[in-house]
């Protein structure tokens, strides 16, 4: 059963419409009651600052980086440092992991969309 949904202006989710899991994710957070701000990344990219923020909060700039992403072995990224990562991704957001879920517990990069749990 669907609960109410109101909007949690605490939660973001860096999300890609064509992205089955970032669409699972989102779903799952509206199933929980959280209608979070929808970022479309490749329409409305983050910023340099914005991202090194996330890799922050994650811990890790790598677990931004969409490794599968041709791109990322293209520039060289799996053996780079986070400032390398972190400037490949907001110089070509194609390249940020999806989706990536802020909210009050944390940040995380749901692959798969059930992680998205572990942050409401």
């Amino acid at each position: 059963m669907l609960k109410d949904v109101t909007e949690h202006s605490d939660y973001k989710i860096y999300y890609n419409p064509s992205c089955g899991t970032a669409r699972n994710t989102l779903a799952l957070l509206r199933e929980a009651g959280v209608e979070p701000q929808v970022i479309e990344y490749l329409k409305n990219p983050p910023s340099r600052v914005e991202l090194a923020g996330l890799a922050k909060q994650m811990g890790d700039a790598r677990l931004l980086l969409r490794e599968k992403e041709k791109l990322a072995d293209e520039l060289g990224l799996k053996q780079a440092d986070d400032e390398a990562i972190l400037d490949a991704i907001a110089a070509h957001p194609i390249l940020l992991n999806r989706p990536v879920v802020v909210s009050p517990k944390g940040v995380k990069a749901c692959r798969p969309a059930e992680l998205v749990k572990e942050l409401l």
